[in-house]
């Protein structure tokens, strides 16, 4: 210890003595908060093995409380090496059997994300994308009677003098909470009677990660809140006819909770789901946020900044690169296009300026909509802040997945399918292959962007993690498609799967794997795809469509029917409860995200004077039917957390 730390050292002992210590250590401040024992011999006593721990305080700063990030690192903990080798699975349902709303109810309205300005900020309007520091838990370990034997802790920062900037003394059994440069970190020793013990050089290695694409990217069908149903009350969605079979008429659904009066009305909107971003239908049970969840735990001394732009609904054109304002309607929607929102988040507090890019991604006309007028924004390399990881998936709005679907679930005698389903339009595997052809020029278009806007180095293109769609409707065997059947989409009467459109449209999502995984190779991405194997025999036909051991396996939808409810009480509905399936049905998405819209905003926009058909639609579709379930995310996200640590390990073995 040199001369003027032992000097200071015995300025803040003496000063201890005369003056009432602080209760909290700073710079220049001393907290005593240990009762002072016989000293005896302790110095000259100190066992070999006396170390310094210390782990980052908030590793997931996407969530402004660090308590939340412990309930999931407590989580984490307790798993078996078993589990272990699925952590975020096993997680996820260790969380759900304590939460059976969903754990991320518990957690609403503290992520650091401002909707209304569509911004990543934390309530306490502290730098998010570029911290200055991050808060440490420090303890002294193998050191005997440490309760009784009282500690001072010094915090030197580095590349300053010599004189601690933070100096705590309490007892040696207590941790000890302090705030550390970033990125230059601190140098943290302890001294016990005025010798020292133990020294440790804590610096946090901060990791940004970025989240884009589309609805499987999002956490679509996951909502942070799902919908509460009444007990007691139903809700009717047209008139009865006595013609038609009970079963079969548009009445006696499963109702909201709440003071409504119509389906529709101010009170039945205040009730939607909730969403971290409600535009996007973006979750937190969103596999990129699980992922980098599960990075900021898996290391003590690593943080995680997590920055989420993925959006349901978004293609490679309209949302990465052009403005797509999202699934739902709300006040703001979302401003700038991803690759423009992220560059904005790399500059922090500086401003990203906007670029006129005309030529630049339309690769020679092939991209007609980025020819011409291409405005994005663009942080100056010498500001940004560099990636780590981008976890992506894209590819599937852009060959047409909701028409597909649609194909598959729609006979060609519902007047449903003559109106072009629910999204405007229906289409096969020959539409399908034609967008495929040529969806590996806008995958290149976006490697460009990737290098020239968001500055992820040329030759270390494997930051870019994509990942691959599940099979929804394969069984075990892995070539067996779910059969003909209106099982798990009751919920409205022109749904019925057809086996032989559903073989079609599995035709076609084995061509986009292939497509996405040579693209991948092409453009040195790193491609993720061992999660396709678990979901065989987990798809939208997985469970029970009569006598069904549990309600969380019953395909069918509850409904009243001569004045009882079957198959059960709508109240009891289990969202996030394990179950066989790792697909949203359109009876799950109508439990779970209920989806509706005002309905003065319905009758003006559509103007259609009957609406509550096209409501019964809305909550069987845009809730998030036909995405994975809580589960099936975090599945998707073991995997990619496989390949994502890989990437992490191999640049930080370099540094």
């Amino acid at each position: 210890m040199n001369f003027m730390r032992r000097l200071f050292s015995a300025m803040v002992l003496v000063t201890m003595l005369v003056e009432p210590a602080a209760s909290e250590g700073g710079t220049g401040q001393v907290a005593d908060q240990a009762e002072e024992g016989s000293k005896g011999n302790r110095a000259a006593e100190i066992p070999l093995g006396v170390k310094i721990e210390w782990r980052v305080r908030n590793s997931f700063r996407f969530f402004s409380n660090p308590r939340d990030v412990d309930v999931h690192r407590a989580t984490w903990i307790a798993l078996t090496p078993e589990q272990r080798r699925t952590p975020i699975l096993s997680a996820e349902r260790a969380l759900a059997s304590r939460h059976p709303e969903g754990w991320a109810a518990t957690i609403e309205g503290r992520p650091c994300w401002n909707a209304a300005k569509n911004e990543h900020v934390c309530p306490d309007g502290k730098p998010y994308a570029q911290p200055d520091s991050h808060r440490i838990v420090a303890e002294l370990v193998g050191f005997p009677d440490a309760e009784h034997t009282p500690c001072v802790w010094y915090g030197t920062q580095k590349g300053r003098n010599s004189e601690p900037a933070v100096v705590v003394k309490q007892s040696c059994a207590k941790p000890v909470e302090m705030q550390v440069p970033y990125p230059a970190g601190l140098s943290l020793s302890v001294e016990i009677d005025g010798r020292e013990v133990a020294e440790e050089d804590v610096r946090v290695r901060d990791v940004f990660i970025v989240g884009m694409g589309d609805s499987f990217g999002s956490g679509e069908g996951n909502p942070d809140v799902p919908v509460r149903f009444s007990r007691e009350r139903v809700a009717d969605y047209g008139r009865q006819d006595p013609k038609r079979n009970a079963v079969s008429q548009p009445v006696g659904y499963p109702a909201r909770a709440g003071n409504w009066r119509q389906i529709g009305d101010r009170d039945f909107i205040a009730n939607n789901a909730r969403w971290v971003d409600q535009a996007c239908h973006r979750s937190l049970y969103s596999y990129q946020l699980r992922a980098a969840l599960q990075i900021s735990l898996e290391n003590p001394h690593r943080a995680v900044t997590y920055v989420g732009v993925a959006c349901s609904g978004a293609e490679v054109v309209h949302g990465l690169f052009l403005r797509y304002k999202g699934n739902e309607w709300v006040p703001a929607p979302p401003e700038y296009s991803q690759i423009s929102a992220v560059a904005i988040a790399q500059c922090g507090s500086s401003e990203a300026p906007a670029q006129d890019l005309p030529e630049a991604y339309h690769m020679n006309g092939k991209i007609e909509a980025l020819q011409g007028g291409l405005v994005l924004h663009k942080c100056q390399q010498e500001t940004a802040r560099k990636i780590d990881l981008i976890l992506m998936s894209v590819g599937g709005n852009d060959v047409g997945f909701a028409r597909l679907v649609a194909n598959a679930v729609l006979s060609d005698d519902t007047n449903l399918r003559r109106l072009g389903g629910w999204i405007g339009q229906v289409h096969g595997e020959r539409e399908a292959n034609a967008a495929l052809d040529v969806l590996d020029e806008r995958y290149k278009s976006l490697n460009r962007a990737f290098h020239n806007l968001l500055h992820v180095p040329w030759n270390e293109s494997d930051r870019v993690v994509l990942t691959a769609y599940p099979a929804m409707a394969l069984l075990e065997d892995g070539r067996a498609v779910c059969p003909d059947s209106s099982a798990g989409m009751e919920v409205v009467p022109d749904f019925r799967l057809s086996a032989s459109k559903a073989r079609e449209s599995q035709r076609a999502a084995d061509k986009l794997q292939r497509v996405m995984r040579a693209s991948a190779r092409e453009h040195g991405w790193t491609f993720v795809e061992r999660h396709r194997d678990q979901f065989l025999g987990r798809g939208i036909c997985a469970g029970w469509a009569e006598n069904a051991l549990s309600s969380v396996d019953d395909l069918r939808m509850p409904r009243r029917i001569n004045g009882e409810w079957e198959p059960y009480n709508p109240a009891d509905f289990q969202a996030y409860a394990s179950r066989q399936r790792w697909f949203r049905t359109p009876n799950d998405a109508f439990m779970t995200g209920n989806f509706h819209v005002a309905q003065g905003l319905l009758q003006k926009v559509l103007k259609l004077e009957s609406i509550q058909w096209f409501q019964l639609l809305l909550a069987a579709t845009y809730s998030g039917a036909f995405h994975p379930t809580a589960e099936g995310f975090a599945a998707i996200a073991d995997a990619t957390l496989e390949r994502a640590n890989a990437v992490l390990a191999k640049y930080e073995r370099r540094h």
